[in-house]
This record gives C-alpha cells, sequence and structure tokens, in this order.
C-alpha cells in the first residue's frame, strides 16, 4: 500500500513538473467536462445549436454570439461546444476498436513466436504499407459517408501501429523469470498472456493512446472535410471548417474557431503524451 502511494505521489510530481504538460491536463480536463457536463446539463443546446435563422447568417463575434454566425445563421459557439462531445467520442471509440484488435494480436505474436507470429506480423505489415490517412480514406470511400463509418475506416487503419508495439514488448518480456515460472507450474498460454504480458505492456500503449487520440480527432476533422466523415446539419469540427471554405475571405470567424478547436484539442493530447511518457519511463523516473 505505501509502495502504491509512493509511486501515485512521484508521478504527480512528474506530471507537475511539466508545465506544458500541466497545461495541456487542464485543458483535456476542460474539454471532457465539456463533452459530459454540457449535454447532460443543458439537453436543449443541441437542438439550439442545429436551429437555423437566415436573417442572422454571417454575424461576426459578439456578445450574443460569441463567435459570430454560420452560413445558416446557426450560433458557432455552441456548434463548438457540442462538437466537442463529437470529436472526443468517436476518437475514444476509434482508438479503443484499434487496441482491441492490435493489442491481443501483438500479445500473441510476441509471446507464440513461429508461425503465429509470422502470420500477424505479415498481415500487419501489408496495412502498414497504406499510408493511415489514404487507407482510412479508402475504406470510409467504401462503405459510405457517415460517422460511423469513419470511426471503422480509422480503427481498421490504425490497429496494426498497436500490434507492432506490443509485439515488440511481449518479445522481451516472455524471457523473463516471472513468465517462466508461470509456465513451469502450468499456467495456461491465455494466462499469462492476459495477466503478465498484456499487463507489463500497458505503460508504451498508454502513452501511444494518449497521442493518437489527437491524431484519430485530426483524422475524423479531415475525413469529415473531404465528406466522408459526419454529414450535415452534425456540429463536427472538420465539417463546420469544411462548410465555411467558401466564405473564408469574408467571414473569417466561421473557420477559425472551429479550427482552433482542432488545434488546441490536437495539441494538448501531443503535450500529454509527451508528458506520460516522461512520467512512465523508468530513466527519467530515476532522475
Amino acid at each position: 500500500m505505501l509502495a502504491r502511494l509512493k509511486e501515485v505521489r512521484l508521478s504527480v510530481h512528474l506530471l507537475n513538473k511539466n508545465k506544458l504538460t500541466r497545461v495541456a491536463f487542464i485543458t483535456i480536463i476542460i474539454l471532457v467536462a465539456i463533452a459530459v457536463i454540457v449535454p447532460v446539463a443543458f439537453p436543449s443546446l443541441a437542438h439550439m445549436a442545429s436551429a437555423t435563422d437566415p436573417q442572422y447568417k454571417l454575424l461576426p463575434p459578439s456578445w450574443d454570439h460569441l463567435f459570430g454566425t454560420d452560413d445558416m445563421g446557426r450560433d458557432i459557439f455552441l456548434r463548438v461546444l457540442i462538437g466537442t462531445q463529437i470529436s472526443l467520442q468517436t476518437s475514444l471509440i476509434a482508438v479503443g476498436i484499434a487496441l482491441l484488435i492490435g493489442v491481443p494480436l501483438g500479445a500473441m505474436a510476441g509471446y507464440f513466436g513461429g508461425f503465429v507470429d509470422e502470420l500477424i506480423m505479415r498481415v500487419t505489415d501489408i496495412f502498414l504499407s497504406f499510408p493511415s490517412l489514404l487507407l482510412a480514406i479508402t475504406i470510409a470511400a467504401f462503405l459510405g459517408p457517415s460517422l460511423h463509418n469513419a470511426i471503422i475506416a480509422i480503427a481498421v487503419s490504425w490497429w496494426p501501429w498497436y500490434t507492432r508495439l506490443i509485439r515488440g514488448q511481449a518479445v522481451s518480456i516472455k524471457e523473463r523469470q516471472f513468465v517462466k515460472a508461470a509456465k513451469s507450474i502450468g499456467a495456461p498460454d491465455y494466462k499469462i498472456i492476459c495477466q503478465h504480458i498484456v499487463p507489463n505492456c500497458l505503460g508504451p500503449v498508454i502513452v501511444q493512446a494518449s497521442m493518437d487520440i489527437g491524431g484519430v480527432i485530426l483524422t475524423i476533422a479531415s475525413l469529415s472535410y473531404l465528406g466522408l466523415g459526419a454529414q450535415p446539419p452534425q456540429p463536427e469540427w472538420g465539417l463546420m471548417v469544411s462548410t465555411s471554405r467558401n466564405y473564408f475571405l469574408d467571414s473569417w470567424w466561421y473557420s477559425i474557431f472551429p479550427g482552433m478547436a482542432i488545434f488546441i484539442t490536437v495539441l494538448a493530447f501531443n503535450l500529454l503524451g509527451d508528458g506520460l511518457r516522461e512520467i512512465l519511463d523508468p530513466k527519467t523516473r530515476n532522475k
């Protein structure tokens, strides 16, 4: 108990020591609070964000409309707030699916080796031979334009990275004494993988996943921008930037504020990933 408490204190100290990581963590907490609390506390907000009023279209930022209005007279501030929930939720689902596919496959490849390793890694190499964004665009175009299909497309193009990451860790961990001890007492392979291999690979996976959330948000925004992700009237940030491109010169606020939301969120997750790497890296912890 004392060892675990000391571990938590050290993690908090390392997290708090880096100012950029601290700012990123606070930013993400605010974004999560907006995504979770706002729709529950203000259930009519989604309807208000989608309400059109042509007489108020393309109004500049003011006290009545903090981020201005779009070409349909909708309040951009409300749409950015609702878009926070869409972006975070879809990115977490996409990364979660990629983890559910990639982690078990990587653990099995590293633990069993031989034919299993060769088969899994060759399939992984096939997927990795395509750029992730290009593969996601191809799959989304094949499945049809929608946010759900975009999530599937991203998960399918993202899981090989986790497979390769976990496989490299598993190859090393399976040679350690506690794994050999588990084998010697007759523990089944699936228990060894679940109880010893995967838990000891989670450090790099957590770091990678935290950074990938930002990357997935950017990819979803890219797919929506191309018309392959969210569809009107969904207040998704990438779709908002896409629909604003014809009004950029005269109505700068239409694209700037959704674009800033994407930028801030992606930057926050990337900085958090860097901070988590410092916390989970034994060399950093011992300094």
